[in-house]
């Protein structure tokens, strides 16, 4: 009989010992077969979930605008004075509905063009697209910077003029955004385009075109940009600023470390940038990492010095010590366009001391990115950025020959916010985390209760051999 028990023990302390080994086993194994599966799947060609997904997104997406209503326009034409605001939204826009196009194959590439379009959506809008708000005059402003010479300053002033044009102008929703015919360009007598609007033209247009990796030769180049419009740099900046870096910020390769850097390229600031880690999330039962835009992206060459090229103008930018707005007007046709992050957060004290009625919160101002770390996938974001147009006193043009100094002046800024739907995080978690969460389980299971069995069956052994030789 006790030979019967011992040989029992033994029998239950191999059991327990094989357990352990195949839960030790399975742990490499199983992360081989994820990592597998993984890398099949994100792959951006026919067949793949990620190439499902990627040429139309299954997430909803909506642009909220925010418009910087001008409170004191005649006090500041005249005496120059601060300039009062007071933002009015959410005015919201559902976007990126369109499924890509001209998508094509080509040597471990894939290229297309991004359609533009915009939907209203009054149910959550504050009021409609007639709303009017004072702002400024966008053409006007914009005169004496594409236009230097001071002989053809003072014809523009006589157009100025005879159009009953000024610095601000009231405008419709719908007429700032997506365009308006300007009185004032109505009137110049050579060709030149007479709509503007802050985003004109953009319905019925198109973004590209992107060549990216597929990732199916190098897994961890999927997404990446490898050129836009044709080419790798911009033209935009000196030196590595004009760079096209990373991916378009959908999506990155595969098993995201807390650790790395985001890179992705932005057409509607007209530059790489990037995001480093903030925190772990839960979205919809998806562990994620959020990666946040840091205020180092936006801060002064002298805070940072890799933004030294980011700085193409002495004066505004105060010998390149002002810091949070970007001069795009390179970008834009000479336009004087600066991007910043909303109500001028992270941005210097000189660019908010002109501007009364700013109110910049981390919280609601800051730019994010939830990516899921094994595959890489975006799940939600918020791009948050704000609109500004530079104006500057000019002798010649009587609508800002009053002005002592000149306004970066916030026309508004945006919220664009895309989340998982509950169907796909619903999919995503039976196929994707679930998967892995049950493999893990299963490994650390079999590795803990082997080991228990084991050592409780030879520490049983033990008790009964000594016992036996008493």
């Amino acid at each position: 009989m006790g030979c019967d028990r011992n040989c029992g023990l033994i029998a239950g302390a191999v059991i327990g010992a094989i357990l352990a080994v195949f839960g030790g086993i399975l742990m490499p194994v199983g992360d081989m077969l994820v990592e597998k599966t993984i890398r099949k799947e994100v792959v951006l060609e026919e067949g793949t979930i990620a190439f499902k997904n990627w040429v139309k997104t299954g997430t909803d997406v909506y642009r909220q605008f925010w418009i910087f209503d001008v409170q004191n326009p005649q006090e500041v034409a005249t005496n120059s004075s601060r300039i009062k605001v007071k933002q009015k939204g959410p005015y919201t826009y559902r976007v990126r509905y369109l499924a890509k196009e001209n998508v094509t194959h080509e040597n471990y590439t894939v290229s297309f063009m991004q359609p533009n379009g915009a939907i209203f959506e009054p149910s959550m809008s504050v009021g409609t697209e007639n709303d009017t708000f004072t702002v400024l005059n966008l053409a006007v402003a914009a005169a004496p910077h594409i236009y230097t010479n001071a002989f053809v300053q003072a014809v523009l002033n006589s157009l100025i003029k005879k159009s009953k044009s000024s610095m601000f102008q009231t405008r419709t929703l719908k007429e700032l955004l997506w365009g308006y015919s300007d009185p004032f360009l109505s009137l110049v007598p050579y060709p030149i385009s007479t709509t503007v609007g802050v985003f004109y033209p953009y319905n019925n247009t198109a973004d590209g075109v992107y060549k990216v990796f597929n990732g199916k030769e190098d897994i961890s180049k999927v997404a990446i940009i490898d050129t836009y419009k044709g080419k790798r740099n911009l033209s935009y900046w000196p030196s590595y600023c004009d760079m096209i870096n990373g991916t378009d910020a959908a999506s990155f390769p595969p098993f995201v470390e807390k650790s790395q850097i985001l890179r992705f390229f932005s057409s509607d600031i007209c530059r790489s940038i990037y995001a480093v880690f903030g925190s772990e999330v839960n979205l919809k039962g998806i562990p994620v990492y959020r990666f946040v835009l840091p205020s180092k992206a936006f801060a002064s060459p002298f805070q940072n010095p890799d933004n030294d090229c980011f700085c193409t103008e002495k004066i505004i930018s105060n010998n390149c010590t002002s810091y949070g707005v970007l001069d795009i007007s390179k970008c834009k046709e000479g336009k004087p366009v600066y991007i910043s992050l909303p109500h001028f957060l992270h941005a210097s004290p000189d660019v908010l001391e002109p501007i009364e009625g700013l109110n910049p919160n981390e919280e609601e101002h800051r730019t994010y990115l939830d990516v899921e770390p094994v595959t890489g996938f975006t799940l939600h974001f918020a791009k948050r950025l704000q609109v500004n147009i530079l104006v500057k006193p000019a002798k010649k043009i009587e609508a800002l020959k009053a002005l002592k100094r000149p306004y970066i002046v916030p026309i508004l800024w945006l919220n664009e916010t895309g989340t998982i739907g509950d169907e796909k995080a619903e999919m995503f978690r039976s196929q994707v985390t679930g998967k892995i969460k049950l493999l893990g389980l299963v490994e650390i299971t079999l590795l803990s209760v082997g080991v228990v069995m084991f050592v409780a069956f030879m520490i049983s052994y033990c008790v009964c051999r000594s016992q036996d030789v008493k």
